[in-house]
């Protein structure tokens, strides 16, 4: 996704050096978008993966083998 708007936003450059103006209002607006939408999914993903609790288990007493 994050893609989509650096490619939108170098729409918008290259239409607002050709002159293009609508074009590169429309570019510019989409990259807009598309990159705070990025940040929002990115910091609700953040915020799951640090809820989900995740720990590591360090075993104090190993096992012992058995003795016959």
């Amino acid at each position: 996704m994050l893609t989509w708007a650096v490619i939108f936003l170098i729409v918008a450059i290259v239409a607002g050096l050709m002159g293009f103006g609508g074009v590169a209002g429309a570019a510019t607006q989409i990259a807009k978008i598309l990159f705070f939408l990025f940040i929002i999914l990115f910091i609700i993903s953040l915020f799951y993966h640090f809820r989900s609790g995740r720990t590591v288990v360090v075993e104090t007493n190993p096992p012992t083998a058995l003795v016959e």
